[in-house]
């Protein structure tokens, strides 16, 4: 059963296979873009995914999930924590992906569902989503997490999920692992 975790260096063979996945595809975002080009020369060896692996985990800026089934790594989210200033208020509190031959499977609303209720811990409610316009997937599954369309904005659409009452379920104190801080 696919599940939430923490990054693992354990996952490093399924990593990469998923890494390879999306490099083939034409889009990449922002976060993924980045991290290819600072850590992808190192991620083959075994130390260097390690020292990978605890750079995100120390990241003050956002928590990350990897999403997993086994020794399966199927895709990742963010939770961003800081104020959202131009240009991440175009990327959202949340971001996330699923390796290409693992969509169409219910992952990214699994994922996103499951985080969620972390991002209200953070005192993050509303939680701010975005989209591609031309993402169908990815707006059919903010709308199935209780997402509501706010509008279009830099080739974006902006959903708003709240906490309380929302569809998302389940507590997140289980996906907690590091020294946590509010978000603003």
């Amino acid at each position: 059963m696919p599940q939430l975790i923490a990054p693992d260096a354990r996952f490093h063979a399924s990593f990469l296979e998923a890494m390879r996945e999306f490099a083939a595809e034409a889009f990449l975002g922002r976060t993924l873009a980045r991290e290819l080009a600072e850590h992808a020369r190192t991620w083959h060896d075994p130390a260097g995914f390690a020292r990978y692996v605890e750079t995100v985990l120390a990241d003050d800026s956002a928590d990350t999930y990897w999403y997993v089934d086994g020794a399966a790594f199927l895709g990742r989210i963010r939770i961003r924590h800081r104020r959202l200033l131009p240009p991440d208020d175009l990327a959202g509190h949340i971001g996330y992906g699923v390796r290409p031959s693992a969509r169409r499977q219910g992952h990214a609303t699994g994922m996103l569902r499951g985080v969620l209720p972390h991002a209200f811990d953070l005192g993050i409610d509303p939680v701010l989503v975005t989209c591609d316009t031309v993402n169908t997937g990815s707006r059919k599954v903010i709308e199935a997490v209780g997402g509501v369309l706010e509008g279009e904005r830099g080739g974006k659409l902006r959903f708003w999920v709240a906490g309380g009452g929302s569809k998302t379920g389940g507590g997140a104190s289980s996906l907690a692992w590091k020294n946590r801080r509010s978000a603003p």
